[in-house]
């Protein structure tokens, strides 16, 4: 005969932080309209077509990344600190020569820059999820 155990289980069935607009699909058609101007972009060949909707579709996906890391839901802790290095390793590059009187920089110093702003963002992104969720990462 095999015997219970006593252990409990802690409940795996938590829901996912609701959206703060309601039940209003905003991801989801943002995803759709992402999706739909890649498919045109790619036919015609029109590529800002293309990159408008490679960026609908990536900031619906990071809306939701966003929500899940700051409720303790999921850590998405290195997504987003790699977010945080390509957006500032790209300013550093195309912006940082408009300047007056600024150089444009070499591309090694922009991924430097990318680099230390990104670890800073992913060391205050893991304590931000292990306060609000109790533990350092969530597996399903």
């Amino acid at each position: 005969m095999a015997q219970k155990s006593n252990r409990k289980t802690p409940s795996s069935k938590q829901e996912a932080p609701p959206a703060p607009w309601g039940s209003f699909p905003l991801m989801e058609l943002s995803v759709l309209a992402g999706l739909i101007l890649i498919v045109i972009g790619a036919i015609t060949g029109n590529a800002t077509q293309l990159a408008i909707g490679i960026a609908l579709g990536s900031l619906g996906g990071l809306e939701l990344s966003i929500r899940e890391h700051f409720a303790g839901y999921r850590s998405h802790t290195t997504l987003l600190a790699g977010v945080v290095f390509v957006l500032t390793t790209g300013i550093t590059y195309f912006f940082a020569g408009e300047i007056p009187g600024v150089r444009a920089p070499e591309l090694w110093v922009c991924l430097v820059v990318g680099v230390t702003l990104g670890g800073v963002a992913w060391g205050y992104l893991r304590r931000t999820f292990e306060q609000k969720a109790g533990v350092p990462y969530k597996l399903r």
